[in-house]
């Protein structure tokens, strides 16, 4: 892929998030990666989307070293990075302050699996991570705010929950490229909403039935999945 098409991909999924009305203002970020060239695309930092053109996303190395662009790259890049990094299939990420889900992210609470809706997407609960240590934030926050997730999904399937709220923060979601992971944090701030409203109805509600929590899962992800056309 050129560079050319690849931040023209990133600037066109970044202007989604505005579409689906998950940021506002500076608010949030989406890169991809192009592995071939072990180069990253994203929006440069504080830049607004009503100003910002797609000559203006940055090009970095994995180094987080910039390889084309004049601008400043998004400052939550290092945590894009170790993820790419770490989740060997993803090939885009997105972080916003989408409103339902953040509350859950500040609330340091995972998102449970209430019903039919959350199951299509994610197989099981909507992991939170734990604190950064001070230590950690003192070292290189951007980057160990990546540890911090890859440090959750060390007993969970990236692909089976392509999402996570960080602890006192807000989330990020991944996919197979930049597109897809905004997809998945347009799915993620519907699911944080339906759950927050279904735990103020009824505090004492129950997670889905597992049976019925698999076989939504995967009717849609699994090996022998017959949802939607072929």
């Amino acid at each position: 892929m050129s560079y050319k098409e690849l931040k023209r991909q990133v600037f066109e999924a970044n202007l989604e998030l505005v579409n689906r009305e998950l940021v506002i203002y500076t608010f949030g970020n989406v890169s991809q990666i192009d592995r071939d060239a072990g180069i990253v695309a994203i929006k440069p930092s504080g830049v607004s989307y009503a100003n910002m053109k797609a000559d203006d996303i940055v090009l970095v190395d994995l180094d987080n070293n910039i390889v084309e662009g004049k601008l400043r790259p998004s400052s939550d890049t290092k945590t894009h990075i170790h993820l790419y990094r770490h989740f060997d299939s993803i090939g885009g990420v997105t972080h916003t302050h989408s409103t339902y889900a953040t509350a859950w992210a500040q609330a340091r609470q995972s998102i449970p699996c209430l019903g039919t809706t959350h199951a299509d997407f994610v197989h099981g609960e909507i992991p939170c991570t734990g604190e950064l240590t001070d230590e950690q934030i003192q070292r290189d926050y951007e980057l160990e705010t990546g540890v911090q997730i890859t440090d959750t999904f060390k007993s969970i399937d990236p692909k089976a929950s392509p999402m996570v709220v960080v602890a006192g923060h807000a989330p990020f979601t991944w996919g197979k490229d930049a597109a897809e992971s905004v997809y998945h944090a347009a799915i993620l701030e519907e699911v944080a909403k339906m759950a927050y409203l279904t735990r103020t109805l009824n505090p004492q509600s129950e997670v889905l039935k597992r049976e019925v929590m698999d076989k939504h899962y995967l009717r849609k992800h699994g090996e022998n999945a017959y949802y939607g056309q072929k």
